[in-house]
């Protein structure tokens, strides 16, 4: 049976640190109509700190812009959700992917966003251009395993 999207949204905030929990809370709230269980929905809010706060803290180094969500539910029980910014993007995706690296000169962040959401979800990729963004496509599938 060929999976079918059931539904989607789109949502653009401000990248803001304050707008970091209102993304958690749109998300789960969207995929509360998968019934998941309490650790998954832990382990989706983590995903969605994690990519929103890379996009607060990276993407536009001191200026302003925007983080454009979207997300889409499947018949299999899936969520595959889009966190996108025009920021500065990254140069190096797979230097950035290794656990610890940080391009955070303060030394003030661990360097393990992108370790953490990939243990987290069932896939994820990330696609960047310098200097016209990031986009970060994750899967999570509720009721399975890893």
């Amino acid at each position: 049976m060929k999976k079918k999207e059931v539904n989607s949204i789109r949502v653009e905030l401000p990248a803001r640190s304050q707008n970091e929990s209102l993304a958690r809370q749109i998300i789960c709230s969207f995929a509360a109509s998968l019934d998941p269980t309490m650790e998954e929905l832990g382990e989706l809010r983590i995903i969605i700190s994690e990519a929103v706060t890379n996009c607060v803290v990276h993407a536009y180094r001191g200026t302003s812009g925007d983080i454009y969500i979207s997300a889409s539910l499947y018949s299999d029980r899936t969520l595959r959700i889009k966190i996108k910014d025009r920021g500065c993007g990254i140069e190096n995706i797979e230097k950035c992917m290794e656990p610890f690296y940080t391009t955070d000169e303060a030394g003030e962040r661990g360097g393990m966003g992108f370790s953490i959401m990939k243990e987290l979800s069932n896939s994820l990729s990330v696609r960047s251009k310098p200097g016209r963004g990031t986009t970060v496509t994750l899967v999570k599938a509720f009721g399975a395993e890893k």
